[in-house]
């Protein structure tokens, strides 16, 4: 039986921080050993915030370090910088057209930014699309997401629907929803949030943008320093504390096997057991996790012709699987086969 085929994208946005780690990249590379897979470094998407040219240069290299590093094996997953892929522009434009704007101010981003009355640019607006197009580019079966980025997912199946009916007049799926090979193919979630969502030292969803991070990489005093400002109850030392309710012992969680749990569970609940305790051991547990990774990137890191070798040769495949893609939508809705792409052979 033909493998199923996985696609994911990653913004490279500085550095990695846990909650990045657990939530994308682990299960990314837990998956790649189980389907043919497809992930990219989306760096047109990083674009709708500013950022110097050098700084989105040295992102996208530390994220295709930090993947492989984290045990990615780019000769059996299809590793790429999405914008060595232009032809992933295209369908984004040929998904707008049949995309009504109702749909993309649900979306949670443009929600967000409206929210907080910033000015939004027309790559926010876009992006529900852009991201659409990321999937279908490549016939994906399955896209891993978060519980909490599930919507992004369900635009992309709308999308599909709206294109499909409009130049097959049908959906392009049966009523078991298996794909005829003709239009867009409608790609499935898979929920993979085993961890739940990680907190942050001020106990919202770790985000960049929250500025509550603990990075994966970098100096071990900075990285205690952070987590020694996660923020707890009121609870003394010796006090009775409940570790289901502490966003300290979540993140213990993340490194500690179903022992280590218990043990910290039943000293919680003792007494006599204080945060600052309980915040050493996460560092302690989250340093001997990450230093093998730590190594393996920074000697990546040392040779970055090799990485964009590495990116490069996706980049080859990704455009080998999209270009027939792309052909077949361009003969539905109408446009001339393309005489070639740039970059590559007729």
């Amino acid at each position: 039986m033909e493998r199923q085929r996985a696609l994911s994208g990653i913004k490279p946005t500085h550095l990695p921080h846990w909650g990045n780690y657990f939530g994308m990249i682990e299960p990314a590379v837990e998956l790649s050993r189980e389907c043919e897979t497809f992930y990219f470094i989306a760096d047109y998407h990083a674009m709708t915030t500013p950022r110097a040219a050098e700084d989105s240069r040295a992102y996208s290299y530390q994220t295709a370090a930090t993947l492989i590093a984290a045990g990615m094996d780019p000769q059996h997953t299809v590793l790429w910088r999405q914008s060595d892929v232009p032809e992933v522009l295209e369908l984004s434009w040929l998904l707008s057209c049949v995309t009504g704007f109702g749909l993309v101010e649900r979306a949670h981003s443009f929600k967000d930014a409206r929210a907080k009355g910033v000015d939004i640019n027309f790559g926010t607006v876009g992006y529900p699309v852009l991201m659409a197009a990321d999937i279908l580019l490549y016939d994906a079966d399955l896209v891993p997401v978060g519980k909490d980025q599930t919507q992004h997912l369900e635009m992309t199946r709308d999308m599909v629907g709206y294109f499909n009916q409009q130049f097959l007049g049908n959906s392009g799926h049966d009523a078991d929803g298996v794909w005829s090979g003709k239009g867009l193919k409608r790609p499935e979630a898979v929920i993979r949030d085993a961890t739940g969502v990680v907190p942050g030292i001020d106990g919202r969803k770790m985000s960049k943008s929250y500025d509550n991070h603990i990075p994966v990489f970098g100096n071990p005093k900075k990285i205690r320093k952070r987590l020694m400002s996660v923020v707890t109850d009121s609870k003394g030392l010796e006090d009775r504390k409940d570790p289901d309710s502490c966003n300290v012992y979540a993140l213990y969680s993340l490194f500690a096997n179903a022992a280590e749990q218990e043990e910290m569970s039943a000293r919680y609940r003792e007494g006599n057991y204080g945060y600052g305790h309980a915040k050493q051991a996460v560092f302690e547990k989250s340093q001997e996790y990450f230093a093998p990774m730590q190594e393996r990137f920074e000697n990546l890191l040392e040779d970055q012709e090799a990485l964009e070798e590495v990116l490069q040769e996706g980049a080859r495949k990704a455009r080998l699987t999209a270009r027939p893609v792309l052909e077949r939508v361009r003969d539905l809705v109408g446009l001339p086969a393309p005489r070639g792409f740039v970059g590559m052979a007729n």
